[in-house]
């Protein structure tokens, strides 16, 4: 089969044939039809990332496909199961085998790129303001980097929960994208002070936070009195350090998200926020925006619209047509 491989930190990755693998007793095999791209994707590439798997390793985190072998000890799953699965790596080619209590099974309603688009992006920010945040009806929350694959969906949430919604993003094409998401109030961080703009508008109950750096500190300078900031990831490259004193004045939290943590400690975080996800997908309340699908063959271009944020929404590599 072919896979999109890392052999070197400091060599690119390639797409190389190897050898289909066999599910261990815990695992799923599955003939992979999509998988979602995401910024972590980047940082393992260099090493960076927090869980980045000893080498050589394929990258993909989160994939859809078709169940083509079953370890001795799953059950649940039977061979011809459409599912989603978040497996960390290995999603970047023809075969993968993940340890079935990461999977879950699709809806009818739910095709192979909505799958593989949802789980991260939707997880991430569904978790972090219903699980870690509390969002509450009314509350004003603000959004930054809300044109990438987790800002809008973080944009559509809110919404979904009852907040109004103040989208942070460069440029007048992103800011539409979030718009479209159901953002009520825009603020186009090239040209506009987010402070003053936030200001204007009463201040942030909830910020939501991906990008870090300058936006970091503008949107903390904004919060309102026992206001939760959401760190969510560091797309600017830039780790705010946060004075801890600050807090103290506004009686603010800033919470720390890494979605996938909870595999670890408390899965059924994630089981339960997936279930309510799945849910909204089928009732049409949110449906994964995809700025680009791309052959495996294309899979360095699509880590660059990601690494130079030029997508808006996810991006998708479409492995198979099943």
């Amino acid at each position: 089969m072919r896979a999109y491989r890392l052999t070197s930190h400091e060599s690119l990755p390639a797409i190389t044939d190897c050898d289909t693998p066999e599910p261990n007793p815990q695992q799923l095999c599955l003939q992979i039809a999509a998988c979602g791209l995401n910024f972590a994707d980047l940082l393992m590439v260099k090493g960076t990332y927090q869980e980045t798997p000893p080498l050589p390793f394929t990258l993909g985190m989160e994939v859809s496909g078709v169940v083509t072998a079953v370890g001795s000890e799953v059950s649940g799953f039977t061979l011809g199961n459409r599912v989603a699965v978040f497996g960390g790596q290995g999603g970047l080619a023809e075969y993968g085998c993940f340890d079935a209590n990461r999977a879950v099974k699709l809806p009818d309603s739910m095709g192979w790129t909505d799958a593989a688009a949802l789980q991260i992006a939707y997880g991430t920010s569904h978790v972090a303001l219903d699980h870690r945040a509390r969002l509450q009806p009314g509350e004003t929350l603000l959004v930054l980097g809300a044109a990438g694959g987790v800002g809008l969906t973080a944009v559509e949430i809110g919404k979904l929960m009852g907040a109004r919604v103040v989208a942070c993003a460069r440029g007048a094409d992103k800011l539409q994208a979030a718009k479209n998401a159901g953002a009520d109030h825009l603020i186009d961080a090239s040209t506009q002070d987010i402070r003053a703009e936030m200001k204007a508008l009463g201040g942030a109950d909830v910020v939501y936070d991906p990008v870090g750096g300058d936006q970091f500190t503008a949107a903390f300078r904004s919060c309102n009195p026992e206001a939760r900031i959401l760190t969510i990831g560091f797309a600017s490259g830039d780790v705010p350090q946060i004075k801890a004193n600050h807090l103290l004045v506004k009686n603010i939290s800033v919470l720390g998200l890494y979605w996938g943590g909870y595999l670890s400690f408390r899965p059924e975080v994630l089981t339960n926020s997936l279930s309510q996800l799945m849910a909204w997908h089928s009732e049409g309340k949110i449906k994964p925006h995809v700025s680009n699908v791309l052959p495996l063959e294309e899979t360095a271009t699509g880590l660059e619209l990601l690494r130079s944020r030029k997508s808006t929404g996810k991006v998708v590599i479409q492995i198979a047509d099943l």
